[in-house]
Order: structure tokens, then C-alpha cells, then sequence
């Protein structure tokens, strides 16, 4: 129930959806005794449209959830596993063309993979199955063995997890899988934005992870108020910025989050949930 509420509301909560359906409401009422009511509609979500779109505001929201987390460093040794979220590849197309098509966040595979090579007795669980709401496709575990397997990473060291349809699936499936025994060390590869909720989840799953961000859309503060020279790539960005936000309030509120902005870890490389998983 939480999967099919949480994409319906989502795709309502997205800015550029709700400002769309905002004007076109008010152009339905333009014909009706409610005509001036309807035009300030539709003069409003074409401002609206251009000041998420053109300004900063993209960035603005992006940025906090990009530097949440810093870069992983290998101080600490090599790790025992790692967990890589779908989201990189495009599985009808990958289908279709019988090819591995990735998308714009390819990184988190492709750093997977050199992590997997770098650490060669870690073990590796990829997670993601298809999140397609109203039409079938292919999980994305299926390609994922492929891509993997292409850059040199043994198809039987990669455990793939196809089930999986959002990130609380993501986290309490690959838990199941993982086993996690006390003083293990589990890197969780997704992109840098991505990050707060996705910890959250794993730590509400009783999973303490590193976060190791990838696939960064900013260079950081310097961004926060650089505008948009193309309207279609700040409301991209605004959306993507945007259902992070929301979604992390609604995985606090639902209590598949224990935190409303999940951060790093404890000093000690202990989780905040989950510290008695640590080395002492």
C-alpha cells in the first residue's frame, strides 16, 4: 500500500506536475463565471514555470542533500560488502535494444564495479527491481549482472536483488540478503542526493551503512545560486531535488526513516540506529 500511495502522491508532489495541472485548470475555467480566477491560474504556473525553471532554485534545493554526506574515504580498510541501488539503468530500452542502456546516474554502477575490483573479497548486492507503477518492465537486477559482468566483475560475486520497487524495499531486502553480522562494514553506493533518505531506510531496516555518494549534479555552494540556461533543465532539477525532500519527510512521518534528515555517521564510524553493529 505504502509503494502505490507514495507514487501517486509522488507524481503530484512533483513541481512541474502540479504547476502543469495547475494552468491547465485554470484554462478549463477560463470559459466559466470563474474566468478571472482561471487567468490568474494560468498567468501564475507560467511564473511559477519560469522561476523553477530558470532560477536557481534547482540548485537551492539540491545542494543541502548533496553535501550530507562527504566522499567515502578507504582509511578505514577495505570493507566487507557493498550495496549498489538501481537507478542507472533504463530497462525497457535496455530490453527493446538488447543492449545495457544506462541513464545520467551511470555512476553508480560503474564506481560499483571499481570498488568491486579494488576489494575483491567483498561480497556485493545489487538492488533494484522495477518501480514502473502502470506498466510492466523488466527489473533492473537483470541488466545490471550483464553490465557488471561486461567490466570485469564475476557474474557469481554479485548478488542481484529484483524485487525490490522502492528505496524501504531496497533496504530491507538487501538486509535479508546481506545478513549483517557485528563489526561488517557496508558501503551503500547511490547517487550523493539520494543519500539522506536512502540511509534513513537502511538504518530504519536495522542496516548500518557507510555512504559512499556518487553521481553529484552539483559542484557544491558555488551552485547554490547559479540559474538554469535551458527552463527544461532547471524544472529536471527542481523535480529531482524536490521529490527528495518529500520524500524524506514522508519517510519520517510513516516511520521508515528514524530521522527527518538523516546525516553521517557517529565519530568512531559507528551508525547513529544500529551502533551496536560497530567495532569497538
Amino acid at each position: 500500500m505504502f509503494f502505490y500511495a507514495s507514487k501517486v502522491l509522488g507524481f503530484f508532489a512533483i513541481p512541474s506536475n502540479f504547476i502543469i495541472f495547475v494552468g491547465i485548470f485554470g484554462a478549463l475555467l477560463l470559459r466559466t463565471r470563474w474566468a478571472r480566477a482561471g487567468g490568474r491560474l494560468v498567468v501564475g504556473s507560467l511564473v511559477l514555470l519560469a522561476v523553477f525553471g530558470l532560477s536557481p532554485v534547482g540548485n537551492a534545493l539540491m545542494v543541502p542533500l548533496e553535501q550530507r554526506f562527504p566522499a567515502w574515504g578507504e582509511s578505514r580498510g577495505a570493507p566487507h560488502g557493498i550495496v549498489v541501488l538501481g537507478g542507472a539503468l533504463s530497462p525497457n530500452i535496455s530490453h527493446a535494444r538488447n543492449v545495457v542502456a544506462l541513464n545520467e546516474a551511470a555512476e553508480r554502477l560503474t564506481v560499483a564495479a571499481a570498488l568491486a575490483q579494488r576489494y575483491p573479497d567483498a561480497r556485493i548486492i545489487f538492488s533494484g527491481g522495477s518501480a514502473a507503477l502502470m506498466f510492466e518492465e523488466r527489473p533492473e537486477a537483470e541488466f545490471a549482472l550483464q553490465l557488471f559482468e561486461s567490466l570485469g566483475v564475476a557474474r557469481g560475486r554479485v548478488i542481484a536483488e529484483g524485487k525490490s520497487r522502492n528505496t524501504v524495499e531496497n533496504a530491507r531486502f538487501s538486509r535479508e540478503l546481506a545478513q549483517p553480522k557485528p563489526g561488517e562494514r557496508w558501503l551503500l553506493v547511490t547517487s550523493a542526493y539520494h543519500l539522506p533518505r536512502a540511509v534513513g531506510a537502511f538504518r530504519a531496516a536495522g542496516f548500518p551503512v557507510e555512504a559512499h555518494p556518487v553521481d553529484w549534479r552539483t559542484r557544491g555552494m558555488a551552485d547554490v545560486l547559479r540559474p538554469f540556461l535551458s527552463l527544461g533543465d532547471g524544472l529536471r532539477r527542481t523535480d529531482t531535488a524536490a521529490r527528495e525532500w518529500i520524500g524524506l519527510l514522508t519517510y519520517w512521518l510513516s516511520g521508515h526513516s528514524p530521522e527527518l534528515f538523516p546525516g553521517p555517521m557517529l565519530r568512531g564510524g559507528c551508525d547513529r540506529v544500529g551502533a551496536d553493529n560497530c567495532q569497538r
